[in-house]
């Protein structure tokens, strides 16, 4: 007998093409001319434009930042997923459409409307800068707008998830006289996990690249609050024979860690889904 086609639908060579021809032009030409036009540098220029004290400061912030703002956005992210998923309460749909606003929300406005919040004579600034939390022009506030950002990424990948959980194993569990936490720790959450490592991935991965927002409540102080997206920019403004060459140079060198820190990230989610399994 001959062996069965698996490509039953048609249409497949268009399709490889038109996918191959979209990550050529919008995504592989793109990144490869960033680190070809790096490459110009030589070894010591390179080094001395990435690697300065400004720049490590800049790293340090962006990657913890982004990886704190990532943390927390999971948290939030499962309990607002399980909430409006496994509860019915009035005014479910409109809370359900609200975690969709930062998507559709300018950053650039998302961080202007916490700039204005947190600083001292803000409507909640008022109240927290006497007691030492600073929401703008600080660490802080760059987590701050970053879990905001980041947290909606969480909770769509897990609503699904949750949705598709078995609850007969769950009501098995406290018939055989499991606790709720019990419950949760060894049925619901090795279920949950692969969904939760793939939006806390996405939420830092939205961290590391954003912009927009972060400028207007760090302050972009060097060494103290710049992140290295306002760096690369302050690079290209000094109009300097080599300023392009050197933003390009940190910037390849932020896709170069993001790449390996998401490649980290998604090979622990697949054990983590072969665990669960």
């Amino acid at each position: 007998m001959a062996q069965a086609n698996p490509r039953i639908l048609p249409g497949y060579r268009l399709s490889i093409s038109f996918t191959l021809v979209y990550l050529s032009v919008l995504v592989i030409i793109p990144l490869g001319a960033c680190v070809v036009t790096a490459t110009q540098l030589s070894w010591d220029q390179f080094r001395a434009a990435v690697w300065t004290e400004r720049a490590r400061a800049a790293y340090a912030l962006t990657f913890g930042a982004s990886l704190a703002a990532a943390l927390i956005s999971s948290v939030l992210g499962l309990l607002i997923a399980w909430v409006l998923v496994r509860y019915e309460f009035p005014g479910r749909r409109i809370f359900d459409a609200l975690v969709d606003l930062p998507f559709a929300l300018p950053t650039a406005v998302a961080g202007l409307v916490f700039s204005n919040l947190y600083v001292a004579n803000g409507w909640l600034g008022r109240f927290l800068v006497p007691l030492g939390i600073e929401g703008s022009y600080s660490r802080f506030a760059v987590v701050l707008v970053l879990t905001f950002i980041g947290f909606p990424f969480v909770v769509r990948t897990l609503q699904p998830v949750l949705g598709a959980l078995d609850a007969e194993a769950e009501e098995a569990a406290a018939l055989l006289g499991a606790s709720r936490w019990q419950t949760f720790r060894r049925i619901t959450f090795p279920a949950l996990l692969p969904g939760l490592l793939t939006g806390f991935a996405l939420a830092f991965a939205r961290g590391l690249g954003e912009y927009g927002s972060v400028v207007f409540v760090s302050g972009n102080m060097p060494l103290k609050t710049e992140i290295a997206a306002f760096l690369i920019v302050s690079r290209l403004e000094e109009g300097r024979p080599n300023s392009y060459r050197e933003a390009t140079a940190i910037a390849t060198v932020l896709l170069a860690a993001s790449f390996l820190m998401l490649v980290f990230i998604n090979r622990l989610e697949a054990r983590s889904r072969k665990w669960s399994g």
